[in-house]
């Protein structure tokens, strides 16, 4: 018996190519598809995600019904080739689901009248976005690349890794150039994002090698066979991740005197937060992670690792049960959620009172300011000063205010049961630490005020579920 899946956790190996190949400042991507097809890549989503504009280096060729039953791709992609062909531009044709399943392989025919254009086939059908965006960035260097030996620049660096469609990509991106230029190296390349087609050729001259994320862009560092380190979360990571470039570059100096004037200024506010009551809080809060791989497995290593706070669970999505994930946040209702908008449903559809905290995509969220890394030093502090916010935000809801209008209070005392008092208990022990009392005090005038409602004297578990 087939598996239904809820919701798909990463898009395809299509989207992977284009958001890949599109960041190329020299590249115009043609896409073999329908006009929807491009039209959901290259306009909405990127829109809800990254906050890109309209792709112009975007083309689709427009695959109709008449392609699809009968006569093939081959004639409309020679139209759009034409039209497209210009000094300095490098054309690259893209399949897609669509084309795949009619069997539109292009290679032959390029190779014969366009020998300029190159054709990748995504393998939509196959792949997922991480996987794809991994081969789609080896591919660059097979095709595109060197064989020309390498020649090492002393003290530089190249990251690789950050495409469209990946999330809070700009200022994780900012803060890990900040670690690499106060060790003392020298920015060579950001691949693909800030580079030119071409610039893959140059990046095996890098002396070292950073990875932005963990689902992809291990496989072409390692192609490049130079020394590869991958960028960090948290703060023993980011020291090591410092000290460990200073010794590839030959900083260690440089390296040692950048990570003690970070203890003294970056990560003060981070030591002000552990030395305030803030930090009773910490081993109080109950958090869930649904996220790329990256943001999944850095976050628990911070906040759980190294804040002591309580990780319930942590999935990377590429390899997620949806179904699972909203049955674990049901059961355990984490205090704080990092996810995606799939995630965010979830806790809708459950009326649950988790804080969510986007993490990852999709989602309709706008992350191009620089000011919110999770990553590296300045992303410990940005994601316990938002933590700490949130929890003051909570303890607020439960402050009593002046109202106009009377609360109502229950007009006789009301007995609880045994199995009522121990539900009630867990109950509030899953609110934060600092709303325990106001929130356990609200619960319990609920449940009483309704008991009399009914007629009844005795609070059951039965009732309290009905108001919680």
């Amino acid at each position: 018996m087939g598996k239904t899946i809820r919701d798909e956790s990463t898009a395809s190996a299509y989207w992977a190519a284009v958001n890949t190949f599109c960041a190329l400042q020299d590249v115009h991507v043609i896409a073999d598809a329908p006009v929807g097809c491009y039209n959901l890549v290259g306009v909405a989503v990127i829109d809800y995600t990254d906050a890109i504009p309209y792709l112009e280096n975007f083309t689709p060729t427009s695959l109709t019904e008449k392609e699809i039953a009968s006569s093939g791709s081959s004639e409309i992609v020679r139209e759009t080739i034409e039209k497209l062909q210009a000094p300095g531009r490098q054309l690259i044709l893209v399949s897609s689901a669509e084309s795949e399943m009619i069997g539109s392989d292009h290679e032959r025919m390029l190779s014969m009248k366009y020998p300029d254009v190159r054709f990748f086939p995504s393998n939509s059908l196959g792949e997922n976005e991480w996987q794809g965006r991994d081969r789609a960035l080896v591919w660059l260097n097979e095709t595109f690349g060197s064989n020309a030996p390498a020649v090492v620049k002393a003290g530089t660096v190249s990251i690789i890794g950050p495409t469209y469609g990946c999330f809070n990509s700009p200022s994780d991106l900012a803060e890990i150039k900040r670690l690499i230029a106060g060790v003392g190296g020298e920015l060579l390349h950001v691949y693909p994002f800030e580079s030119s087609l071409h610039d893959v050729a140059e990046l095996k001259n890098s002396e070292v090698i950073v990875v932005m994320y963990q689902e992809f862009g291990q496989s072409l560092a390692q192609a490049l066979d130079r020394p590869v380190l991958q960028a960090p979360f948290g703060i023993a990571e980011t020291e090591h991740f410092i000290a460990e470039l200073g010794r590839l570059l030959n900083k260690e100096p440089q390296a040692a005197a950048f990570l003690k004037k970070e203890k003294e200024t970056t990560l003060k506010p981070l030591w002000d937060l552990w030395r305030g009551p803030q930090a009773e809080w910490f081993p109080t809060i109950r958090f869930g992670t649904t996220a790329a791989k990256t943001y999944a497995r850095g976050l628990e290593t911070f906040l759980a690792g190294e804040m002591g706070m309580q990780c319930l669970f942590s999935h990377d999505t590429a390899e997620a049960d949806n179904t699972r994930i909203r049955e674990e946040i049901q059961q355990k209702q984490p205090q704080f959620l990092f996810g995606r908008i799939v995630d965010k449903i979830y806790l809708a559809e459950l009326e649950a009172k988790t804080r969510f905290i986007p993490a990852g995509f999709p989602g309709p969220i706008v992350r191009r300011a620089l000011g919110t890394p999770f990553m590296g030093h300045s992303g410990a502090v940005y994601l316990l000063q938002e933590i700490v916010n949130s929890l003051y935000d909570m303890l607020f809801n439960f402050l009593p205010l002046n109202r106009r209008t009377a609360v109502e209070e229950p007009a006789q005392k009301v007995a609880w049961s045994n199995e009522a008092n121990a539900l009630l208990n867990d109950i509030v022990k899953k609110a934060p630490f600092i709303s325990q009392i106001s929130y356990g005090r609200e619960i319990k005038r609920k449940a009483e005020l309704l008991t009399l409602k009914q007629g009844k004297e005795c609070v059951t578990p039965e009732l309290l579920r009905m108001v919680n």
